[in-house]
């Protein structure tokens, strides 16, 4: 996923470094975003009260309970009918409201229902308490439903028949999921988030001349037709996924300065500067050097 930001772009990959960075240089799990810092390992002891929860309304419940205790400046409301489970973030005062701390934890909620349930589940409506950002269709990205803006608080509500059953989840799921923070939560697709990931980790461990999909194949302990069709399933394939990183890596080392454009293709896989060029061009709209100069001004 990639977002849009004026002339630059900032990638999935870019995301999650942030927030780890942030997180672990503030002290702060949510990276300042509320009134009260966040203290290491308190999402840890989140997942722990969510993942004994027996039922997705039972997690929802555990969810607004703990952030209860943390948080001075909102409450967590839960609000059942016949439509709708709806978990609303009621302000206690006046403050101002903080966009991506609003974002961040509606989206915290979604993810943790989605990783008990072993699948994505589907979001009724989200609603924001602030006016409609212009980059507003990154909201789409980030939730599949339908957005609202300037509502009377923030919220996020699933329909009844879309809380079923919790599926079993072993420490070290819970280690992992906490590991992969925000990434797991926030991009809660499984078209995105299912063997996929797993290929891009693959990926990342092994130099581009060995990258190929009997080795990720391998490191997934399945045989390459099993991966070719799991990867279909996912709505993807290895190829795609390795281009996809590629195009990260390419836009970061292009964003961040320090080489050259040669280098960055060599560094990325390319065997020659004009193959790179067209495969930047493809991928962004822009030659390597017209998006250097873009993301600088």
């Amino acid at each position: 996923m990639e977002q849009d930001l004026s002339q630059g772009r900032v990638t999935l990959d870019q995301l999650v470094c942030l927030y780890q960075l942030a997180a672990v240089e503030t002290g702060d799990e949510m990276m300042g975003l509320w009134s009260r810092p966040v203290r290491p390992r308190a999402l840890q002891h989140l997942l722990t009260s969510v993942r004994e929860a027996t039922s997705l309304p039972s997690a929802l419940y555990r969810f607004s309970t703990f952030w209860n205790l943390i948080l001075d400046d909102y409450q967590f409301v839960l609000h059942e009918d016949k439509t709708a489970w709806k978990l609303s973030l009621e302000p206690l005062g006046k403050g101002g409201v903080q966009r991506f701390g609003h974002m961040l934890i509606l989206k915290l909620a979604h993810g943790l229902l989605s990783w008990l349930a072993r699948q994505e589940v589907p979001v009724k409506e989200v609603g924001f308490a602030f006016e409609r950002p212009v980059f507003v269709q990154d909201y789409a990205v980030i939730y599949p439903a339908p957005v609202i803006f300037q509502t009377r608080a923030t919220y996020i509500s699933f329909a009844p028949e879309d809380m079923g059953p919790v599926g079993m989840r072993s420490t070290a799921d819970l280690d992992q999921f906490l590991e992969n923070a925000p990434r797991d939560w926030i991009f809660t697709r499984s078209r995105e988030h299912t063997q996929a990931l797993r290929v891009r980790s693959y990926l990342s461990r092994t130099g581009w001349e060995q990258a190929n999909l009997t080795g990720a194949a391998q490191f997934l302990n399945m045989t390459p037709r099993t991966l070719i069709r799991k990867l279909e399933a996912d709505g993807t394939s290895f190829q795609r996924i390795k281009d996809d990183l590629r195009r990260d890596i390419a836009i970061r080392y292009l964003s961040a300065g320090g080489r050259s454009v040669e280098t960055v293709a060599h560094e990325v896989g390319f065997s020659s500067a004009a193959n790179f060029h067209r495969a930047f061009q493809r991928w962004t709209g822009s030659t390597p050097r017209s998006y250097r100069r873009q993301s600088k001004s």
